[in-house]
């Protein structure tokens, strides 16, 4: 595909975004370079309230996104070393992974969803939430609102819905809502219950949809603020208790997915 081409099946996503959002001006400036078109349609893909685009929408949103996927240097889950090398152990079905979770070839990658599950609104911000919506495509999102217009409520802390991962290369996307904390105050049992069952609700969905893969990323420690070395103690115990309670799990790999190397270190010291 041409520069040409490109440039003009980007500006027709960016003109069908502005003209079904009333909140944005008619007249917004497109940028002439590439790039920055890009970054502007991640910006009105993400602020974007849930509403019908047309089919050569998705069309040409799913080539883009696709293609980026297949640029990126994928990594299967499969080739992701587990905890332990003999199969009678627990932890032959734990992993412990760092990188960015949109990267990964698993069944379920969860995602640290707040509780209207429509992913998150900030323009470009870095959270997992916006990183996954984005790499999907706007389709994740028009799920989601399907999902809780059906349910008709915000999604309680601890439960999990699933979706299809779409542009992703995972199958599908598990949501859950995990605890937010207040600044300067610990975790009182309440919450700590929440982390927990937020691991026990993805597992339990996993193994309904009989998927033989999930990588967690780690619930409640970016903005919602639950303390890393606790919520990493948390999420180990409860997928090991899991395993050694459900041993007719389908589930083959549980990889726990960090992407700094603070909490990486956190996890590698809590799985010892």
């Amino acid at each position: 595909m041409t520069e040409f081409d490109k440039n003009k099946e980007i500006d027709f996503l960016i003109n069908e975004l502005i003209s079904t959002n009333d909140r944005i001006d008619n007249n917004m400036e497109i940028p002439d370079n590439y790039d920055e078109k890009r970054k502007l349609l991640r910006a009105l893909m993400n602020t974007q309230t849930p509403v019908q685009l047309s089919d050569e929408f998705y069309k040409i949103q799913d080539r883009i996104l696709s293609e980026e996927t297949n640029n990126k240097d994928l990594v299967s889950c499969e080739d992701i070393e587990t905890i332990s090398q003999n199969p009678n152990e627990i932890d032959s079905k734990i992993a412990l992974w760092q990188g960015d979770i949109t990267y990964l070839k698993a069944d379920a990658i969860v995602n640290a969803a707040n509780s209207q599950m429509l992913g998150c609104f900030i323009p470009l911000h870095n959270c997992i939430d916006n990183q996954i919506h984005s790499a999907s495509g706007f389709q994740l999102r028009m799920d989601c609102y399907k999902i809780m217009q059906e349910q008709g409520h915000e999604e309680a802390n601890g439960n999990a819905k699933i979706t299809s991962a779409y542009n992703l290369p995972s199958r599908y996307v598990i949501h859950t809502v995990g605890p937010a904390i207040p600044y300067g105050r610990e975790p009182d049992e309440n919450e700590i219950r929440e982390l927990e069952s937020c691991y026990q609700s993805c597992l339990e969905l996993a193994d309904e949809h009989e998927l033989k893969s999930i990588a967690f990323c780690s619930i409640s420690t970016g903005v919602f603020n639950f303390p890393k070395d606790q919520a990493s103690k948390l999420a180990i115990e409860t997928v090991r208790n899991y395993l050694k309670n459900n041993q007719n799990t389908n589930l083959e790999k549980i990889i726990f997915n960090t992407y700094s190397d603070e909490a990486t270190e956190i996890y590698r010291k809590n799985l010892k």
